[in-house]
């Protein structure tokens, strides 16, 4: 299974034509990605693969206020309106573990939607016990680079995770995962899902202003996608 995240409707459908088996919908992937709004979940649910929406109101780490909680609260409803299969979700307190009872909160709200753990797991002081704390709220994966910038570089603790998992959860490897490497982080870890963009740099077109982030827009490519679920189905 290989999952990709996406900012744009055009970028959805690349990732499904690729090959893609569930999509992870986000805006703003250049801050790692915020809440999609409203309209992209609507046109999103279309795509005949699950598409799961990310639950984050701003950019920065996780220690959300009482009224970010709510509006949380208010894009997981919009999600499940829109008819999409899931959301990603990810709390932490003010001394940076996880936070169990707001992520309860979120997770009874999103009710029969599947629901994803994202990379706060690699923020959090104690990545394992915070697995053990997505396992016992129901969580249906987790989402790693194994407490490193990049997948490959952390593919020990994540091993450590998906043995420490036993099959309660799926535990996915992401960050900087490509078609050259994914086999290796795959047979290194056992994982069985993955997550990337496979993405490209688009020029910048000229304006009196930046419009573009600063490191310039990505856009989804399908051939990416599709080198990436060869790769993986050959590990």
């Amino acid at each position: 299974m290989l999952e990709i995240c996406v900012d744009t409707l055009a970028g959805a459908y690349a990732a499904f034509k690729g090959g893609a088996g569930r999509i992870e919908l986000c805006s703003a992937l250049s801050e790692g990605g915020l809440t999609p709004s409203a309209g992209l979940m609507q046109a999103a649910a279309a795509l005949p693969v699950p598409v799961y929406a990310m639950i984050r109101p701003r950019a920065g780490l996780f220690l959300f206020s009482e009224a970010e909680t709510e509006i949380m609260l208010a894009d997981i409803a919009a999600a499940r309106a829109a008819g999409l299969a899931g959301v990603v979700l990810g709390v932490q307190q003010a001394d940076g573990a996880l936070d169990a009872a707001r992520l309860a909160t979120l997770k009874a709200a999103a009710g029969d939607l599947g629901t994803t753990l994202h990379r706060v797991i690699d923020v959090v002081p104690d990545p394992l016990a915070a697995l053990d704390q997505a396992i016992e709220l129901g969580f249906s994966r987790v989402l790693t680079s194994g407490a490193e910038p990049l997948a490959p570089d952390g593919v020990g603790l994540i091993a450590k995770m998906v043995h420490r998992a036993a099959g309660r959860i799926s535990v996915m490897p992401g960050c900087g995962l490509t078609a050259d490497n994914i086999a290796s982080v795959l047979r290194a870890t056992g994982a069985t899902e993955a997550h990337a963009a496979c993405s490209g740099k688009v020029a910048g077109d000229p304006a009196f202003s930046d419009f573009d982030p600063p490191g310039g827009r990505f856009e989804t490519r399908e051939a990416d996608v599709r080198a990436m679920v060869a790769a993986m189905q050959a590990a």
